[in-house]
């Protein structure tokens, strides 16, 4: 099946439901408005429907000298694919295409399936750091989630 990446357009939202919750779709929303702004670049996989089935982003504020790729999740149903490793090379491509020559990235230390392909596409861990976001409990409440990342770069 032909895929196609593209920019991530605020229409696009209904359609990743599966990528979080309601809370993390509005996150990705402020990403949109900072992708207008060029600080960041965010990028969807689509079959030939043109629904996303895939998603990332790169922050180009977050780290001096460094692309940051933030955000990636794959549809459930079609992880394991090379739908993933489709998708970072295009964001590696766009990090290059602004003159960087280095790609930086967050996995949580538990996500050995995503560390995984890191690795495989050339990623390196040189550290690790606490990390914390806003995340919808079961009742909708927000909770504040802490986990610990390993940080991984590599060099385009």
């Amino acid at each position: 099946m032909p895929l196609t990446v593209r920019d991530f357009v605020a229409a696009d939202l209904p359609s990743c439901a599966w990528s979080g919750s309601p809370t993390h779709l509005r996150s990705v929303a402020a990403a949109l408005e900072r992708a207008r702004a060029g600080v960041v670049d965010y990028l969807v996989v689509c079959p030939p429907a043109g629904l996303p089935i895939a998603k990332g982003g790169v922050d180009y504020e977050a780290s001096p000298g460094a692309g940051v790729i933030w955000q990636v999740a794959v549809h459930p149903a079609l992880q394991s694919c090379g739908i993933g490793t489709i998708l970072m090379r295009s964001l590696e491509e766009r990090i290059a295409a602004r003159g960087l020559n280095r790609a930086e990235l967050l996995v949580e230390f538990d996500n050995p399936r995503a560390k995984a392909l890191y690795e495989r596409l050339g990623y390196q861990v040189f550290g690790q750091r606490a990390e914390s976001w806003d995340h919808e409990g079961p009742e909708g409440e927000i909770v504040r989630y802490e986990t610990v990342c390993d940080t991984m770069f590599k060099e385009l």
